[in-house]
């Protein structure tokens, strides 16, 4: 169409999303390529290693892919290279944190299709109170509890954030009410934390399979269990505090009271046999793993093997539609986290970044005081600038490990405590869990930096007494 006389130019069209994603790309590869460029005067396949791997630590960044499409091309990318051949640039597929996590995966399916987890937290809340402050403790303990029967921070948080936001209807307030923002940002918060105490989440899964790995250590799930519990309810009950004091609430108990959370639980009707069914297999999953000392079946072969289980006709409460609607992207990304981790390994690319990263924070890994508070902001501040829990972890753990075994020091401790100052966080981008959470539109960014600032202090403080004091205790020494 020729353009009108005298009229402006028309100005150029903004970017589609695909040209911008591409653009993002190749930026990525430029600065991957002119870092291997750069003379370092290491190992060519370990400078070729490091590149590639920059290339995927950026991808997952600025998330110019999916994280686990972006995994997927690094694998490939260590492959069709040369730096490794296809058994280790893919060996994260092998490894057991990704099948792990998918029958962590297969677990919140359960709760979710069943209705199990619904009913839970309305129990919960049920038996606590029906005013603000004790629904919001409610809210708290059922996130909480949950975290074993929904594994992924994701689906825990799409459940709960359903009967918030029922609760924020039924008190009759608005989505920028003290109310909503108190229930929300406490209970996405949690739900990012949560998992670093329990081996369930993709992040602790993930590290349990790199502490074992390269910390030559056998890993509980019910040693992590029991090392965290007092952090467990601590947290539980400072955020309740901390929720009340910088939200105090609009209305003080809920309109209806108690009738509310009895008419919902009338409208789920009695127990029906997919809750049953699910709450018997995740009961044994359960069980097996606090028993695991005692009869020392992998944690991840539970999870998996219970996972498998609820798919079974007859037996599960899954069928084959169920599994087609999974998402595997997460799992390949934590498949191909595990696969960068050994690529390094093999390539002695790690014994280079180690030189790079851990060489200013060894003087300071002496004291089990000072090592503490060393370990935990450090891993803090390392996640800041990844970004990502998964590639943050399995990327900096070997090196923790590897440090650990060669100065005596022991790989569990210091593991675990890497592992929980990757949870504490202060930004949006810092978790999928916190952007899902953010999505409901019930807490802004100024929000989270405020709660996540104090809890991160508070969970640093817990931590200095429990790993001194408490951990010992259950065998966990330095």
């Amino acid at each position: 169409m020729p353009a009108i006389a005298g009229a402006a130019p028309a100005a150029p069209a903004a970017p589609t999303a695909d040209r911008r994603s591409f653009l993002l790309l190749a930026a990525l590869a430029a600065a991957s390529i002119g870092f291997r460029l750069l003379p370092l005067g290491i190992d060519p396949r370990a400078h070729a290693a490091l590149a590639v791997g920059i290339f995927m630590i950026l991808s997952w960044m600025t998330q110019a892919l999916d994280h686990g499409i972006a995994g997927i091309l690094g694998c490939f990318l260590f492959w069709m290279f040369g730096i490794v051949k296809f058994e280790t640039a893919f060996s994260g597929f092998a490894d057991t944190s990704a099948w792990f996590l998918f029958g962590a995966i297969c677990f919140g399916l359960m709760g979710s299709k069943s209705g199990l987890a619904r009913r839970l937290a309305y129990l919960v809340m049920r038996g606590i109170g029906h005013s603000y402050p004790r629904l919001l403790l409610g809210l708290i303990v059922s996130n909480f509890l949950l975290t074993a029967v929904v594994p992924s921070g994701i689906a825990r948080v799409v459940i709960m954030a359903a009967i918030a936001m029922g609760l924020v209807e039924a008190f009759g307030v608005a989505r920028g009410s003290n109310i909503a923002r108190g229930m929300f940002i406490i209970l996405v918060y949690q739900a990012t934390i949560f998992d670093k105490m329990l081996i369930a989440g993709a992040s602790s899964i993930t590290a349990r399979g790199a502490i074992e790995k390269f910390g030559q250590v056998n890993v509980l799930w019910s040693q992590w269990f029991l090392a965290y519990l007092p952090c467990d309810l601590i947290v539980m009950l400072v955020a309740w505090r901390l929720a009340l004091w910088l939200y105090p609430p609009e209305t003080a108990g809920l309109p209806g009271g108690a009738e509310f959370l009895r008419t919902e639980l009338r409208k789920m009707g009695p127990w029906s046999s997919l809750e049953l069914k699910t709450a018997a297999l995740m009961l044994i999953a359960i069980a097996l793993w606090i028993t695991d000392f005692i009869h020392h079946i992998p944690a991840p072969m539970i999870g998996l093997g219970i996972g498998l289980a609820a798919i079974i006709p007859g037996i599960g409460v899954l069928d084959s539609r169920d599994v087609k609607t999974i998402n595997f992207l997460p799992i390949f990304f934590v498949a191909a986290a595990v696969s960068l981790s050994n690529v390094l390994v093999q390539t002695k690319a790690l014994d280079v970044i180690t030189g790079a990263l851990f060489e200013w924070m060894k003087p300071h890994i002496t004291g089990t005081w000072a090592s503490t508070m060393v370990l935990y902001w450090s891993a803090f501040l390392y996640h800041i600038v990844i970004g990502n829990e998964i590639a943050m972890l399995s990327t900096s753990l070997p090196i923790l490990m590897t440090y650990a075994r060669e100065h005596g020091i022991n790989p569990l401790a210091l593991g675990m405590i890497w592992t929980f100052g990757a949870g504490p966080k202060v930004f949006i981008y810092e978790s999928a869990v916190l952007v899902v959470g953010y999505s409901y539109g019930y807490f802004s960014n100024k929000d989270m930096l405020k709660v996540g600032a104090i809890l991160s202090i508070v969970t640093a403080l817990i931590l200095l007494l429990l790993v001194p004091l408490y951990w010992p205790l259950i065998g966990i020494g330095r």
